[in-house]
């Protein structure tokens, strides 16, 4: 498999220096505790990093929960942001460390209390409200139908693998700020997007079986 996003027919837009140097302008009024510099933050990174949440949760319907703590984190800890990273690269491993932490605190304490019917209805209903104002993989889906079922089949991959190939396949980031998001080595990124990958393969393969009747043509080597 070619190492590109899945289905991008566009060029991802890139950070440049104009964007880190804004960046850094930023952080110092966040700093300053400037109730305009929240308001800008919150505008830029609402939008990805609840996208980006949901993608990461096994229960979507805690997504907004985990960003509101995501944020407030964020806010929290601004002083301490050592500019080793762009802004971006660190808030996205926020998000992440978030949205794994809160995975395993729902596995250990809640999901025995969801019903399996309920939580089903309640990730549908998630996929149907997000929107997103850019275009992405789940984009070229033919229907609301086939997104749902790439949905589905993304919450099939481990979350050791999820991680990396959401912000590889669907974020668009380099190697390098997946290494700095996960704090892992290169090698182990390139590892886990590999699997995750087959891991995807295989699910939306065993997804699409019952399901080939009614993707009107939809191709599956443009998401694979």
């Amino acid at each position: 498999m070619a190492d590109t996003a899945i289905g991008y027919p566009f060029e991802i837009p890139r950070e440049t220096p104009a964007t880190f140097e804004a960046d850094w302008a930023l952080v110092d009024r966040l700093r300053d505790c400037e109730e305009a510099a929240y308001e800008l933050l919150i505008a830029r990174f609402e939008r990805p990093v609840f996208n980006l949440v949901y993608r990461l949760m096994d229960d979507p319907s805690e997504t907004a929960d985990v960003v509101q703590e995501v944020f407030l984190k964020v806010f929290r800890n601004v002083g301490s942001f050592r500019r080793e990273s762009s802004l971006k690269t660190w808030i996205y491993r926020i998000a992440v460390n978030e949205a794994r932490n809160h995975r395993r605190w729902f596995g250990r304490h809640c999901r025995q209390e969801v019903g399996l019917d309920a939580e089903r209805e309640d990730s549908f209903a998630m996929a149907e409200q997000l929107t997103d104002p850019g275009p992405n993989p789940f984009d070229v889906a033919a229907d609301l139908e086939t997104q749902a079922l790439l949905m589905a089949a993304l919450a099939d991959v481990k979350p050791a693998f999820r991680a990396a190939l959401v912000l590889r396949e669907i974020e668009g980031l380099s190697y390098d700020e997946i290494a700095q998001i996960l704090e892992v080595s290169l090698g182990t990124v390139k590892s886990k997007i590999l699997r995750g990958r087959e891991a995807l393969k295989e699910a939306l393969m065993a997804r699409l079986k019952p399901a080939a009747g009614k993707m009107n043509g939809w191709r599956m080597k443009e998401m694979i």
